[in-house]
């Protein structure tokens, strides 16, 4: 009896032995706009394993604008966004926050999240489509504390908070994670089957901040997390762009199942020494120069490199990648292709 798509990822994230290579693509609204051909082609060809949940919060009075628009765009926190490319979301350029003194203006979303008829609701519509689809299912959350904070504040900000934290960093970033907390105390009790979280870490070739600084205010957050999500039985993703072979063994003590990270941006040989048989590696393909390369061929070396490197018969890797901006369709296409050829490896 062939397993299921939400059975596929099962094992591949607990080291049983999938049938086939699990499979999940992000799609960005640029790639749908430039390329619907091969967008339908994926989807009926490579379907995704994954599916959301298929509930949303109301809408919050404070979002104005859409954030894959030209424009400013505001979101439910009150940062403000500038977007000046359609399909790409934009970046803060005026925090909301300019002195670090003001952090009590801070007003996070709760009015969004569900409670009493709301939250019953939602665990109905949840629970619905939970049972009307073999996919794994994604709860509708992420928590990004240290990237909210830094729409709040600005990143040059944010990182003089760091080196200063006495001026109501931890305050704040207090405020941040208690929503974060609250929220997830929502979610881990829904009919889903996983909970992610992320925030960017890595530069091109070392961490942001240093492994130690990441440990003593961050490392406890993430752990947070994971133990919410584990004591009901939820699998746990992070992703996190750039170099972070530094806290992948972290990672991986805390409880995070599977990491969505630039991997050509590391040593995979090192990285296969560290943590290999321990986390699933939840793509991907390099955006930066692979996926852009008019060659295909490209994409079809990337993916033996990874297959070689960090696939097991147990499991451990899924066949994930972000079409996005640059992407060249046909290498995103072969990269699917010589996935298949790993299946009942």
């Amino acid at each position: 009896m062939n397993s299921s798509p939400r059975e596929i990822v099962q094992k591949t994230l607990q080291f049983h032995y999938p049938e086939r290579i699990a499979r999940d693509l992000w799609l960005l609204p640029v790639a749908a706009q430039q390329y619907p051909e091969t967008v339908k082609w994926l989807q009926e060809k490579y379907p995704s394993d994954f599916t959301g949940s298929g509930y949303y919060y109301p809408p919050s009075s404070q979002v104005k604008g859409d954030p894959h628009k030209k424009g400013f765009f505001r979101d439910e926190w009150g940062c403000e966004f500038l977007n000046l490319q359609e399909g790409i979301i934009g970046e803060v350029k005026h925090p909301l926050i300019s002195d670090i003194a003001d952090w009590e203006k801070v007003s996070p979303p709760y009015e969004q999240l569900p409670e009493g008829n709301e939250l019953q609701r939602a665990y109905d519509i949840i629970t619905r489509n939970y049972d009307k689809t073999d996919n794994f299912m994604m709860a509708n959350i992420c928590p990004r504390p240290w990237e909210r904070y830094q729409f709040l504040r600005g990143s040059q900000n944010s990182y003089l908070d760091l080196l200063f934290p006495q001026q109501g960093f931890e305050k704040l970033l207090k405020r941040i994670n208690d929503f974060y907390l609250r929220e997830l105390e929502i979610w881990v009790k829904a009919k889903v089957d996983g909970i992610s979280f992320m925030d960017d870490w890595g530069a091109q070739s070392t961490l942001l901040i240093s492994p130690e600084m990441w440990r003593h205010y961050f490392k406890p957050i993430y752990r947070q997390y994971c133990q919410m999500a584990k004591a009901k039985g939820k699998f746990v993703f992070m992703h996190s762009d750039g170099y972070i072979q530094d806290i992948l063994p972290d990672l991986v003590e805390i409880g995070v199942d599977a990491v969505n990270s630039q991997l050509f941006c590391m040593d995979i040989d090192e990285i296969a020494q560290s943590v290999k048989g321990k986390v699933t590696f939840w793509g991907e393909i390099d955006r930066q120069h692979i996926l852009p390369d008019p060659d295909p061929e490209a994409g079809c070396q990337a993916v033996r490199l990874l297959a070689e490197k960090l696939l097991l018969p147990e499991g451990g890797i899924i066949a994930q990648l972000e079409f996005g901006a640059g992407a060249n369709p046909e290498t995103v296409k072969a990269v699917y292709k010589e996935w298949e050829k790993y299946n009942n490896h």
